[in-house]
């Protein structure tokens, strides 16, 4: 057994202020944003982006045309210079219809 004293809690009181003021909701008016995008616009009704890491057909897809499944299209606008649609590289320029 140990000879250690152990600490007296008995006398510890708590309490709650319920009379605290009403924090105010943060203003973002001021607040501004901005995009940065890798499409280009060439011309007519097509524009290029530029693949970025971790892309992929689809990601580019719902990003630029609002729709994931919108891959096939870009894939087949690209058959100049992709053969799967599995592997395209960061640096590469691929075009894409407008919306």
């Amino acid at each position: 057994m140990s000879t250690e004293k152990k600490a007296d809690f008995s006398g510890v009181t708590a309490s709650v202020d319920s009379t605290a003021q009403e924090v105010p909701k943060a203003d973002f008016s001021g607040v501004s944003a901005s995009v940065d995008s890798t499409a280009e616009v060439v011309g007519g009704d097509t524009y290029t982006v530029t693949v970025q890491k971790g892309d992929s057909l689809s990601k580019i897809a719902k990003q630029h045309l609002g729709d994931a499944n919108a891959w096939k299209t870009i894939f087949e606008a690209n058959r100049d210079v992709l053969d799967d649609p599995d592997k395209i590289f960061p640096g590469q320029t691929l075009k894409l219809p407008q919306k």
